[in-house]
């Protein structure tokens, strides 16, 4: 039988990606595509296949204003260059896995509060535009 949890408590902490009041900008990159060895099954070991990343930080303002200065910001080129360096380091299993990496890779600049991975394998099921898994991870 199925429950309404609407009332139900959760542990769960949603956070907005940008806030005024909290002093809280968004940075995102959005459908990054790449090619990656991803994946469990025997033929998808030792090839590569397409994946679709989007990720999504809450990024901390500091008391003072960026500047216009490139090392006053969270640089989204930065994000990209970590993914790709996530993906070359070798074959990873779960699309789990990867966002798990991205989002722990994300957060390791201490300006990022919350980071919202999404990994898309877009040739795994030919039936479906992609298949994959979104987390959200936050300090």
């Amino acid at each position: 039988m199925a429950t309404d949890d609407t009332s139900a408590s959760s542990n769960l902490v949603h956070l907005p990606y940008a806030d005024a009041s909290r002093s809280v900008r968004h940075v995102f990159v959005r459908d990054y595509l790449t090619d990656a060895e991803i994946g469990v099954w025997s033929h998808e070991k030792g090839a590569t296949q397409k994946v679709r990343i989007s990720v999504d930080l809450s990024v901390s303002e500091s008391a003072t204003h960026h500047g216009d200065q490139l090392e006053n910001v969270v640089c989204y080129n930065e994000i990209v260059l970590g993914i790709r360096k996530i993906i070359d380091a070798g074959h990873i299993q779960l699309v789990e896995t990867l966002a798990e990496k991205i989002a722990a890779m994300s957060l390791e600049n201490t300006q990022v509060i919350k980071a919202r991975v999404k990994v898309e394998k877009l040739e795994a099921v030919v039936e479906a535009a992609s298949v994959g898994v979104e987390i959200e991870r936050h300090r």
